[in-house]
């Protein structure tokens, strides 16, 4: 009789690398069933890409100040979900992020200073997502003022690794791992029936793992400044801007969410950067079923109250 066996495949989907590993029997059907996922990905993508004209997305921004845009169901509950979830963080996720004047920031070396505080909070008023307006009824979305713009690269990816171990898992693939650059959701175990072992990146080496996690049914999302940055009279900028002063953030190198749900873990790991080492664990402590990794600037290391590693 074959054993399990683990089967994996590749990709570049949503601008992103994917991943995706089936555990089986027989490789025939392991690979229909990534394939399943795979499609559901490229569907997501083209419902939530800014690179098409004639996409959800860029009919909202388009029409910006003029007139509210019927949506299908699935991205009018996505956006209302993505509005609960700044209420939450209390703005600093915000689907309207993609409204900030990109002249604000260069990454590179040409830029020695940081901008005033005037400049840079003018830079980004019109993020804003109590200005994003939904008509349940209607099935509409209306963005208030004009040259707003929504953008779904805050938790488009775990939206999408979610949907895909769903259409897996109705399909009868019992354990799997969907990888999205990092961003993760696993369910069931591997081939000898262990449960799945995370590597969380170290903070400055992409190719080293700083801690390990076991889990299963559980999805894993990293946010972080390792790889883009600046650096202004010795002190490291992130590229991640708060949307309520414009500045870039400082002090933390990284954050992991660990949550039931691919979707909250991508939404909340930039949040956490923004709010801060304290005020973001407290939020994360009163929220049930998600727990964070935070490392600061100094490589010291802080965690939500359930979490164990194990280095």
């Amino acid at each position: 009789m074959p054993k399990l066996k683990l089967f994996k495949k590749a990709m570049k989907l949503m601008g992103n690398h994917f991943e995706i590993t089936v555990v089986g029997k027989e490789e025939a059907w392991a690979f229909e069933k990534i394939d399943l996922g795979v499609n559901e990905i490229k569907r997501i993508e083209k419902l939530l890409t800014t690179f098409d004209e004639n996409s959800e997305t860029n009919l909202i921004n388009n029409n910006a100040g003029v007139a509210p845009i019927k949506v299908s169901t699935e991205i009018l509950n996505l956006i209302e979900r993505s509005i609960r979830i700044s209420s939450v963080t209390q703005g600093a996720f915000d689907l309207s992020y993609g409204s900030v004047d990109n002249r604000l920031w260069n990454f590179d070396t040409t830029m020695t200073s940081l901008p005033d505080l005037q400049t840079a909070k003018k830079r980004v008023r019109l993020i804003n997502y109590k200005n994003i307006v939904i008509d349940k009824q209607l099935s509409t979305v209306y963005l208030k003022e004009k040259g707003m713009r929504i953008g779904f690269g805050g938790i488009g990816k775990g939206y999408a690794a979610d949907a895909a171990k769903n259409i897996m898992q109705a399909a009868g693939v019992e354990s799997g791992v969907v990888n999205a650059s990092g961003d993760l959701t696993t369910w069931g175990t591997q081939p000898d029936g262990s449960i799945w072992t995370i590597g969380i990146v170290h903070p400055e080496y992409a190719n080293s793992i700083f801690s390990y996690m076991n889990i299963s049914g559980l999805s894993v999302a990293t946010s972080g400044n390792y790889e883009k940055f600046i650096m202004i009279d010795g002190k490291k900028y992130s590229h991640t801007i708060n949307p309520k002063t414009g500045l870039p953030i400082s002090g933390i190198k990284s954050v992991t969410i660990v949550s039931t749900n691919a979707e909250i873990a991508d939404a909340m790991a930039t949040p956490v950067m923004i709010m801060g080492i304290e005020a973001g664990l407290d939020m994360i402590n009163q929220i049930k079923d998600i727990e964070a990794i935070v490392i600061d600037d100094n490589n010291k290391l802080y965690a939500s109250k359930n979490i164990k590693l194990t280095k």
